[in-house]
């Protein structure tokens, strides 16, 4: 039905001389070949959602994104984790982003941590940048770090590392 229409391409002439031809094994990098079909972009697969009726005992870890709508007792890490307004988290929160709408009781570590107006945190956040609105409850202490979400911070890289004697 649709045929690649010559008319946009370039005319050869007799005194062009064609080009090397790619190694074997190598793909065609060309922007115009129609030929190699290009893989789909991978879509971002949407956010795990923890229901309000959900009740979880035990720590929980993904690359990906958690919406936390229920109650949690343990520890949270994550690519980006929202806290529903409902929300109970018991435990360490770890994330590339935090949101924060429900309650959390115990450390929040985080690239970007935002408290919205109806938060509620009772322990320390360590944040490379932090946003507080209006109304928000807090209590605890705010530290900022390059890298937030390095557990072991400065403090285990001062530590030396012990080295076998040879013997003699």
């Amino acid at each position: 039905m649709f045929s690649k229409s010559k008319i946009n391409e370039p005319a050869k002439t007799p005194s062009e001389t064609p080009r090397p031809s790619a190694p074997a094994g190598s793909a065609p990098t060309g922007a115009g070949d129609a030929k190699t079909p290009r893989p789909a972009p991978k879509a971002k697969p949407p956010a795990s959602v923890l229901s309000s009726d959900l009740h979880v005992t035990g720590n929980m870890k993904t690359t990906g994104d958690i919406q936390v709508e229920g109650t949690v007792e343990g520890d949270i890490r994550a690519h980006l984790l929202t806290i529903g307004e409902g929300a109970t988290i018991k435990g360490e929160v770890i994330a590339d982003d935090v949101v924060i709408n429900g309650r959390i009781v115990g450390r929040v570590r985080g690239l970007k941590v935002r408290l919205t107006s109806t938060a509620r945190v009772e322990g320390d956040i360590i944040h490379k940048t932090i946003a507080i609105e209006s109304g928000a409850h807090f209590e605890g202490s705010v530290q900022r770090q390059d890298d937030p979400l390095n557990a072991g911070g400065k403090s285990a890289m001062a530590e030396p590392i012990a080295t076998p004697k040879a013997a003699s």
